[in-house]
């Protein structure tokens, strides 16, 4: 019996309780196939009207230019672009949950990946509004596209950033919708047989697109996912890379920083765990999902914002080491002056980003705190507001005091249109989250089963037994060979 304490540890099962395959598809799919509630509606209403809002706002901005949002002499780049990089990097979660940890075969992303690739899509959807708009006369926003045209030797500019934002961010949209979209077919085949009215059977049969669940279609199904896995990886990379060269091949004091993109990188992957978890919690509440995701779906997701919000806590010393060391007076002001100096306009912001991305995280440090989902839902807002601030941060307080003292610009707030633009993009994403929660499995039933033999709780507990067994056996025998 002494030999069970030499035994090494099992790891935590990533479904609890005794379930069945049946069972999993009933916990999974039933709410999508009852009347959405009162709550749902009411949720679902605030969104549409926030959308509208945004719509309004966007309208004015049309109709009556870009003069509606208080962008001014420094500042052309306000709260539409900031928000633009802060969606961006909201988006990032979810493509390395399905693509980077299914190449690595890490198991406990069954549980959270469906959601974190349909906030991707949502993400990316909000983020991609906002340099449209910002073109002020958004009419002409096909010059941006390369195609023969009648405009003679006039072509984009290849070495622009910002061309190559459209089509990064393009293929970053098109990779992850498929992922997010053959992931599902399984699960909208199993909606499809269980449905009980003839247009339900219809509209979940032509959207699982014939899946029958052969051999066939499962082994077409793996090599996908693979091949969408493989693509999508460097793009999990290469998006917030050139979104940062929008900034970092600048000559603007504060922009040109070769720390941007690797920087960028691991804040768009922290402040993307960070949104997963908001959600997340939510969702596992709502809907009952405790024993599929569970704290350990939680804890480790906590162990990915740790180690990321300490590599943006690097990349934020090292900006301030590089100003000072570079011995440029602009690039060292422009941190010195006007970002950590507390009793400048905008000091404020640089402390309040500086307290949620760089010390709150460390709080994760605490396996109880990693565990302790109030906690975790109040650190993950937290860090999304921390987030975006980093953004306005970069782009305000390097803009708003130019070289010559007689162009600073007075104090920037946002006009009522550009909060009304970004409040709308809020409504856009909880719309379709809302539709995306109510008509689809937000989690993958297939997957959850793939997993269930090997790290359910009624399995962990039989080979518990099991290891029980067999130690006291060779106890017995060894001590037997003893005698």
């Amino acid at each position: 019996m002494s030999l069970l304490k030499y035994e090494s540890q099992i790891r935590e099962p990533l479904v609890d309780g005794n379930k069945t395959y049946h069972q999993v598809t009933v916990d999974i799919i039933s709410p999508i196939e009852m009347k959405p509630t009162r709550l749902w509606y009411i949720g679902f209403y605030i969104s549409v009207a926030l959308l509208m809002f945004g719509v309004y706002s966007i309208y004015r901005e049309v109709t009556y230019g870009i003069g509606q949002w208080n962008l001014n002499k420094t500042i052309g780049w306000g709260w539409d672009i900031t928000n633009f990089v802060w969606w961006v990097g909201i988006g990032h979660a979810g493509t390395l949950i399905s693509a980077i940890l299914l190449l690595f075969r890490q198991g406990w992303r069954t549980g959270v990946n469906r959601a974190a690739e349909a906030m991707t899509i949502f993400a990316v959807m909000c983020a991609g509004q906002f340099p449209i708009w910002h073109m002020g006369r958004v009419w002409l926003a096909f010059f941006i596209m390369p195609y023969p045209n009648t405009r003679g030797p006039l072509w984009v500019n290849f070495n622009s950033p910002l061309l190559w934002d459209v089509f990064a961010i393009s293929t970053y949209f098109t990779v992850s919708l498929l992922f997010w979209y053959s992931g599902l077919l399984p699960d909208l085949a199993t909606v499809r047989d269980r449905a009980k009215t003839k247009l339900r059977k219809l509209l979940y049969g032509v959207a699982s697109f014939g899946w029958t669940g052969s051999t066939k279609h499962w082994q077409r199904h793996e090599s996908l996912s693979l091949v969408l896995a493989g693509l999508a990886t460097p793009l999990v990379l290469s998006v917030h890379t050139i979104v940062s060269f929008d900034f970092a091949t600048s000559v603007i004091p504060g922009w040109h920083t070769t720390i941007f993109p690797p920087y960028f990188v691991a804040g768009a992957i922290f402040s993307g765990f960070a949104m997963v978890q908001t959600l997340m919690i939510v969702l596992r509440k709502v809907f009952g999902l405790q024993e599929y995701i569970t704290l350990g779906h939680i804890e480790a997701m906590n162990k990915v914002i740790v180690l990321t919000g300490s590599i943006v806590g690097i990349a934020y010393i090292t900006e301030l080491f590089i100003a000072w060391y570079g011995q440029n007076p602009y690039e060292w002001y422009a941190f010195k002056e006007n970002r950590a100096n507390l009793f400048s306009p905008y000091g404020w912001s640089y402390y309040l980003m500086m307290f949620c991305n760089v010390m709150s995280p460390q709080m994760f440090w605490f396996k109880k705190l990693r565990r302790n989902i109030g906690f975790t839902f109040f650190m993950s807002i937290i860090v999304n507001i921390g987030m975006w601030y980093e953004r306005f941060v970069i782009i305000v307080t390097s803009t708003y005091r130019d070289y010559l003292p007689s162009s600073w610009s007075t104090y920037y707030s946002p006009s009522i249109y550009e909060i009304g633009f970004y409040v709308g993009t809020f409504g856009l994403f909880f719309t379709c989250f809302f539709l995306f929660a109510k008509y689809f499995p937000v989690i993958a039933v297939a997957e959850i089963k793939s997993v269930l033999k090997t790290t359910g709780e009624s399995y962990k507990v039989k080979m518990t037994d099991l290891e029980k067994e067999d130690a006291e056996k060779f106890y017995v025998e060894e001590v037997e060979h003893a005698h």
